[in-house]
């Protein structure tokens, strides 16, 4: 028997987002600082085991059904493929979200070891864009592991784009004639408060409504015919299909009144909203001796407390204190 993890507004999580590390190879801009941050020690983050513990909790007692591993960049992880290996072992669909380096090398250990699909981040074609971006010369690199993924089977491969103002917000168009060339899934998102520098605003980012009006400039986009259900992105039929881009207005149009997803952080602490400011640890209750039903009791009570929304208009919003690359996405 499972005990559903709902939050006091009917909301059911079935999908668990599984961060890995904090660490990560790229500096994206809008992420991190050119320095990068100061790591989790490795004490403080979870073992493998440890890991799939709470995975294995997270199905058998509270009814996850889905599990997404993300970062930082989780191809850091040493232990990934093990990892993903026991958790597709519990029966549910496991995908994991990256920014692709090192993935020519993994992918096809990745497919065996029972890895459904990957999302992946790729903000520009541009090599001189990507690299202003990024702050790393690697798009090849990228290209490259996404092809890797491609010939694994390891599809649908969704890919995430961000638009910057001043840097690639007049590329959406070529992103998306790209995506569609090489048989991948295009996702444009708003960009959110989630950067460590904290120096996010709402004038500079590029709306959904801007995203859909460039498209729009060349493409034909009609509303997709599936319904969206709890799915982020609002899916658009390009010239009649079969390709379609989704476009992700986690600021402007939230969606937070279908949200299905928890997070669990490097470090072992259950995030009930991205946006969360406050956490509930189950490292420290693994690490004393807890049983498992004592560890799903937790769980449950983190899921209580989760808010209606993420509030990002309300006047006393306020950033989480971690960044993007230590909550995973």
């Amino acid at each position: 028997m499972t005990t559903p993890l709902a939050d006091r507004f009917g909301r059911v999580a079935t999908d668990l987002r599984v961060s890995l590390t904090d660490r990560c190879n790229l500096r994206c801009n809008y992420c991190m600082p050119a320095e990068g941050l100061d790591w989790l020690p490795t004490e403080q983050t979870l073992t493998d085991d440890e890991i799939v513990r709470l995975i294995t909790i997270g199905v058998k007692r509270l009814g996850i059904r889905e599990v997404r591993f993300t970062g930082g960049e989780p191809l850091l992880r040493r232990g990934l493929v093990d990892i993903v290996s026991r958790t597709h072992a519990l029966g549910v669909e496991t995908s994991l979200t990256t920014n692709a380096l090192g993935l020519s090398r993994t992918a096809q250990a990745l497919a065996d070891a029972g890895l459904d699909r990957i999302n992946a981040s790729i903000d520009s074609v541009r090599p001189e864009t990507f690299a202003t971006i990024t702050r790393r010369d690697r798009l090849k690199d990228v290209v490259a592991g996404l092809e890797a993924a491609k010939a694994a089977g390891l599809g649908p491969i969704k890919l995430n784009a961000v638009l910057l103002r001043g840097t690639n917000d007049d590329q959406a168009a070529e992103l998306l004639r790209w995506s569609i060339e090489h048989g991948y899934e295009l996702r444009f998102i708003e960009q959110m408060p989630l950067d460590a520098q904290h120096d996010w605003s709402r004038a500079a980012m590029v709306t959904a409504d801007e995203i859909f009006d460039q498209l729009s400039a060349e493409f034909a986009l009609t509303p997709h015919g599936e319904p969206r259900g709890s799915a982020p992105a609002e899916l658009f039929d390009v010239d009649g299909g079969p390709a379609t881009v989704g476009i992700i207005a986690s600021v402007t149009r939230p969606f937070c009144g279908d949200c299905d997803r928890v997070r669990l952080t490097a470090d072992g602490q259950v995030r009930n909203c991205l946006f969360a400011r406050e956490e509930s640890d189950l490292r420290a209750a693994l690490r004393s001796g807890a049983t498992d039903g004592e560890i799903a009791e937790r769980w449950v009570i983190a899921m209580l407390g989760k808010r209606a929304g993420h509030g990002i208009d309300d006047v006393t919003f306020l950033q989480p204190d971690r960044p993007m690359s230590a909550i995973g996405g």
